[in-house]
């Protein structure tokens, strides 16, 4: 009985997991789950897009993606970070959940004092790098960057916007 209850738990934890992974279920839709029918509210854009690798000089062998995002809220009254992520998109398998940003982290990386967004103010995450370990390991792929905030009556408002990040070096 004990290892039945045990193999029993890891079933659902792997299926708990893999369901967790699934952040793209309805493949008729251009959007994550977790972004359908959430009002815009931010506009978020990335820079330069699309992005190509170029050799990091603080790392010889390795390469760097060098890309800004910016995010503005749009809304006309304070907005309250709730989360920030991505989601990417390299094979067949459509959007899958790539990372997720609490308030305080996008506080730091946005320059956005206590997470909360003024009207028409632009904040930077300057550095939004990402790195390869050598030539072998350079692939291209998407990612799509969501913003999550509420304005002070707790309606939630979202902003995307996608990168192309590029294999070939330029």
């Amino acid at each position: 009985m004990k290892n039945l209850l045990c193999a029993l738990a890891l079933l659902l934890a792997a299926n708990s997991a893999a369901h967790a992974q699934n952040a793209w279920t309805d493949h008729a839709r251009a959007l994550p789950d977790k972004l359908r029918q959430v009002p815009v509210g931010l506009t978020l854009w990335h820079t330069p897009n699309p992005n190509y690798p170029e050799p990091d000089p603080a790392q010889p062998g390795r390469f760097v993606w060098k890309h800004s995002t910016m995010v503005r809220n749009e809304v006309g009254e304070p907005l309250q970070v709730v989360e920030c992520g991505s989601f990417i998109w390299y094979s067949a398998a459509g959007w899958q959940a790539n990372l997720t940003q609490t308030p305080a982290e996008f506080a730091t990386l946005f320059g956005c004092p206590r997470g909360q967004l003024r009207p028409g103010q632009v904040y930077t995450f300057a550095k939004n790098y990402r790195y390869a370990q050598n030539a072998a390991s350079l692939y291209g792929g998407d990612a799509l960057w969501y913003i999550l905030a509420r304005d002070a009556a707790g309606k939630l408002y979202k902003g995307f916007g996608l990168i192309e990040t590029e294999a070939a070096v330029r």
